[in-house]
């Protein structure tokens, strides 16, 4: 990098609109995860008189599948956006101070994409938040 010219309360002021979006995102998918399974309770089956448990229907499976298909997306964009937001944070304090290879490391990091932890993948906690780091 040979010039930059940030202005560092834009990049504050731009990265706290993000991290309201991003809560906002983060209500939505709490509220898609209830509703998936209000939905996939409430359709019913394919099947007459039966004893003990209800079985699943095709719909609950269909519901259930499609979830654990995309809910690694799901936490990849909340990951990939928290990361960014501390980047550019991190990338722009370096900036303020005068270290400018150190900022450029830290813009480059930060858009790497993020490492997620799915439950059942990883050993981990299968929280998926992103913390910011690689």
């Amino acid at each position: 990098m040979t010039r930059w010219d940030i202005s560092s309360s834009g990049v504050e002021f731009v990265t706290s609109l993000v991290e309201d979006a991003m809560d906002d995102v983060a209500k939505d998918v709490k509220a898609y995860g209830k509703d998936v399974q209000s939905a996939a309770g409430s359709a019913g089956t394919i099947v007459g008189v039966h004893c003990g448990a209800v079985p699943t229907g095709p719909i609950e499976a269909a519901l259930t599948l499609f979830v654990d298909k995309t809910a690694g997306d799901v936490l990849f964009l909340g990951a990939l956006a928290a990361k960014s937001v501390n980047g550019a944070r991190e990338a722009t304090a370096y900036y303020v101070v005068g270290d400018l290879d150190m900022a450029a490391t830290t813009q480059h990091q930060a858009l790497a994409a993020p490492k997620i932890d799915l439950p059942g993948q990883g050993g981990g906690s299968g929280q998926g938040k992103g913390d910011g780091k690689k």
